[in-house]
């Protein structure tokens, strides 16, 4: 693409993993609304996320909420708070739900120890009905990760796991504090599937301090080696004012929009060509991977966690930090660990934050997710279901107009609108028009478009 394209894209926008999105959560939602809603849960299956939030190295391009620790005394201490929390929501929906999908997130949660693994997983089962297809996922820092926990993983039923590559060059991982031996990752994935968890993910970056268009490719090629079912290809976003360990890295050191965008098209290319498919903004999956299957079948979602092909209607987040979607809103718990904690301990839900969902919400909800899943929308259609007539999107085709002249977007008769595959990574900027938080005031929250 075009340099002077590029510099009129390259804006600060969310990535949609929810709409509306986190940021605009505030206090007027808190632990007697979460409360309510609970308690006012449907019937039907639900998806569970558990954060650790704890590291014992930090990586300086991360955007998690994470604490670095070297002794295991809290890691400990926040799994029995954990315990508790899970038993009290539990407790306020009735035990025994029915759960399709659960995810370990940090954090490292591989940074418990074996016995804690088991201890946690025992617990969930003992609160809920995890269904015997449920998929359960963590998230894995390959370093330090020993076979001991890896068994403990499976005896709880983990059939998937993301391990975290960012990038295979030795001066860019020490760049953003993070050296990881290729041959450290592939080990741990060769012990993951002796130990049968078999669906694995591979997590990339591109735009981190010191990459080239020559390390991304090498990167990606080592990646294929993994054989892994999906990678996801993020863009480094660099937020020192957020996040102030990120001001460790060395901005004349940061590759610009033009260089990004290079990055990003050499490892899509590599990854398609090796029969991969692209799915939405930046992952890619075999063909007969769940994510690409739900892709054909117009199944696909966003949440939280970024892409899934899970249907449940409610994720119940649990630990510091965690944000649950409902479906009257979306709720958020203390993000400091002691504050979690101490609402935990005292019987009471760590809600702090949330957002109640309208009718207007989940219209734009609706076309947001179409347009991050399947890069093309039918606002008539989306519109229909929501008891809302052709010209209610009016405003938002007109600001579309620019986008169409510079080839971003394509807007078809009767309010069709497409992202062509060559504009894929700035399906956020085709999304943002319809989002009605969005403001310059929010936008420094947000990674750039490209």
């Amino acid at each position: 693409m075009e340099p002077d394209r590029l510099a009129r894209y390259d804006r600060r926008v969310p990535r949609y993993t929810s709409y509306p999105t986190a940021p605009h959560l505030h206090p007027g939602v808190g632990a007697d609304a979460c409360g309510r809603w609970l308690e006012e849960l449907p019937d039907g299956p639900l998806s569970l996320y558990l954060h650790i939030p704890f590291c014992d190295t930090l990586c300086w391009f991360c955007g998690c909420h994470t604490k670095i620790v070297r002794r295991y005394a809290p890691v400990a201490g926040y799994l029995e708070t954990l315990e508790s929390e899970i038993e009290l929501v539990a407790r306020r929906i009735g035990a025994g739900r029915r759960v399709r999908h659960i995810h370990f997130g940090g954090g490292s949660p591989t940074i418990l120890e074996p016995a804690d693994l088991c201890r946690l997983g025992d617990g969930l089962r003992r609160w809920f009905e995890v269904e015997a297809d449920a998929e359960i996922a963590v998230e894995i820092d390959p370093r330090g990760l020993d076979r001991a926990r890896i068994l403990a993983l499976a005896a709880i039923g983990v059939n998937r796991a993301s391990l975290g590559v960012q990038d295979v060059n030795p001066e860019v991982q020490r760049a953003v504090n993070r050296v990881q031996p290729f041959e450290t990752t592939a080990r741990v994935a060769s012990w993951l599937r002796d130990a049968g968890i078999e669906a694995l993910n591979v997590d990339l970056m591109y735009g981190l301090p010191h990459q080239t268009v020559a390390d991304v490719e090498r990167t990606a090629g080592a990646a294929l080696r993994l054989d892994p079912d999906r990678l996801a290809l993020f863009g480094y976003a660099h937020v020192p004012w957020l996040k102030r360990h990120q001001r460790l890295i060395d901005e004349a050191a940061l590759p610009g929009a033009v260089e990004r965008w290079r990055q990003f098209q050499t490892a899509h290319r590599r990854l398609e060509a090796a029969g991969y498919r692209p799915i939405g903004l930046d992952h890619f999956a075999r063909p007969g991977d769940p994510l690409a299957r739900a892709l054909a079948d117009g199944r696909l979602r966003r949440n939280f966690q970024g892409y899934t092909a899970d249907p449940a209607p409610v994720l119940l987040g649990f630990g510091a930090s965690a944000i649950g979607s409902l479906p009257q809103g979306y709720v958020q718990n203390a993000v400091p660990v002691r504050a979690w904690g101490e609402a935990i301990r005292a019987g009471r839900l760590a809600t702090v934050r949330g957002l109640e969902l309208d009718d207007e919400d989940r219209l734009r909800r609706a076309v947001i997710e179409r347009l991050m899943c399947d890069l093309e929308v039918d606002l008539e259609a989306v519109g229909r279901r929501f008891g809302v007539d052709a010209g209610h999107f009016m405003p938002e085709l007109d600001a579309l107009a620019g986008l169409a002249a510079d080839r971003i977007v394509v807007i078809g008769a009767g309010g069709r609108i497409r992202v062509p595959d060559e504009a894929r990574p700035l399906v956020r900027v085709v999304a943002a028009v319809f989002d009605q938080y969005l403001d310059a005031a929010g936008a420094a929250r947000h990674a750039r478009a490209v």
